[in-house]
């Protein structure tokens, strides 16, 4: 059997720890195994720190604040090295969480305050109530840190694009063919009023939280200090570390949230699959062209060409995404009766998955940067289709009651390979018609029949 190769950048069997390693590296930071074991630690201490401040629970004695600055100094500067430690306790273990406890134990065994009070370190938790906080707190700071950046940086760029190209007419392409008239910028505006909205469903989904205990009922809590209201005090505490308190859970919080999360980027993205798609049309157009990099080379084989390989890139990055984030969705939510432990290891690809996001939206954003607009081709291909303009000469004929302005103009136009503009407006001067409606109908063009387009495009 051979050997297994030695885990570097070019071996790894994932290619976001490979080849594109380091556009996704940001999100180490949250979703790493160290950074599951940082805030398994994080909740912890904070937990400790929140019952020795309780009044009622007399024998965990409140800390000092030299106490509490170091307990939160050491949940801080958790260190690699530190999760080495976390990890080799687990060996003996085979617990991940009991190692975090166990490894505080050990941290702290010279300080007199938190030695004394280390049997409140855990109080009353399930491993859940622990992972689920540390989940939570791995997605809002990923959220924070990379993911809201990465998408108004695309939504930015849209919305620039859409005011800077705001008046440039541009055929419309129903069905793949030629079409009333919009503007590039109203094209763009449409998808970034699209993703906004995408966007501000993501932001307005809680991100929840519980530590009620092994089946959500505070038993073991009730059972050491049955006056207290535990319920509030969990509430302050799930609230205090920045997140929304559920009430009624399992052993595990039931990762409604996360479906809607999951759900909410994978809408996302699909608009994003939508607007690769459409530009990579449009670059095959010659709608746009493509500033081309010094030194990178398109074809092996072609020299000439600048392929949309940002576009491409990314739209196949975010169905990878999407077929992660959709089956998160739909496993996540269903727990047999109280528990059971298939949320776990999917779980740990939350990572996985916005690595594909991140890459993707990397690759849009770049792309996006390196577009050109080809006014030339554009315009000659306005200049060829005055046929779409049989839309206003038939809405004008049906305003003065033309019973088959319709029919009349389908009999002009379709399937006739385009009508030249002579042709357009010998049928315009023949009609009863007022002369001022007849001097608008005249005046129009396939590059100034773009109605509110402009208008729109600017106000994105």
């Amino acid at each position: 059997m051979t050997s297994p190769l030695a885990l570097t950048a070019l071996t790894a069997l994932s290619p976001l720890d490979g080849r594109y390693e380091r556009k996704v590296a940001g999100l180490r930071s949250f979703f790493s195994e160290f950074a599951l074991i940082k805030y398994r630690v994080h909740v912890e201490i904070e937990w400790l720190i929140a019952l020795s401040l309780e009044p009622q629970i007399a024998e965990c004695p409140s800390f000092t604040k030299a106490t509490i600055e170091a307990l939160r100094v050491a949940a801080a500067t958790f260190s690699v090295g530190d999760a080495e430690r976390v990890k080799a306790i687990e060996a003996t273990t085979n617990h991940d969480v009991k190692a975090v406890e166990y490894w505080l134990r050990e941290r702290f065994d010279n300080n007199a305050e938190v030695k004394k009070s280390q049997a409140f370190m855990h109080f009353a938790c399930t491993s859940e109530d622990i992972n689920n906080l540390s989940h939570a707190l791995m997605l809002k700071s990923a959220l924070d840190a990379v993911l809201h950046p990465a998408l108004s940086r695309i939504g930015g760029k849209l919305q620039s694009l859409a005011h800077v190209h705001a008046a440039v007419s541009m055929l419309a392409h129903t069905h793949g063919q030629p079409a009333s008239p919009t503007t590039l910028g109203k094209e763009i505006a449409n998808v970034a009023y699209r993703l906004r909205r995408g966007e501000k469903a993501i932001a307005d989904i809680g991100i929840l939280g519980k530590i009620n205990g092994a089946v959500g009922n505070y038993n073991a809590h009730r059972s050491a200090y049955p006056s207290l209201d535990w319920p509030a005090f969990c509430k302050q505490f799930v609230e205090g570390l920045g997140l929304t308190f559920n009430p009624y859970t399992i052993q595990i919080e039931p990762h409604d949230y996360m479906a809607e999360l999951f759900d909410a980027f994978a809408r996302v993205n699909t608009i994003l699959i939508d607007l690769n798609r459409d530009i990579w049309g449009y670059i095959s157009l010659g709608y746009f062209k493509q500033i081309a990099k010094a030194g990178e080379i398109g074809s092996s084989t072609m020299p000439h060409k600048v392929n949309p390989i940002d576009f491409e890139n990314s739209e196949g990055n975010l169905g990878l995404a999407n077929a992660l984030l959709r089956h998160m969705a739909e496993k996540l939510p269903i727990s047999r009766w109280q528990r059971d432990l298939t949320d776990s290891t999917v779980l740990r690809n939350m990572g996985v998955a916005f690595g594909y996001c991140v890459l993707a939206y990397d690759s849009l954003a770049r792309g996006l940067e390196k577009l050109e607009v080809n006014h030339t081709k554009i315009a000659s291909h306005l200049d060829a289709s005055w046929d779409v303009l049989a839309e206003p000469v038939q809405t004008v004929m049906r305003k003065y009651g033309i019973d088959d302005a319709y029919e009349q103009l389908k009999e002009l136009t379709r399937g006739k390979g385009g009508i030249g503009r002579e042709l357009l407006h010998e049928f315009i001067a023949g009609l009863s018609i007022p002369d001022a409606d007849k001097t608008l109908l005249l005046s129009l063009t396939p590059a100034n029949y773009i109605g509110l387009a402009t208008q729109l495009a600017r106000e994105i």
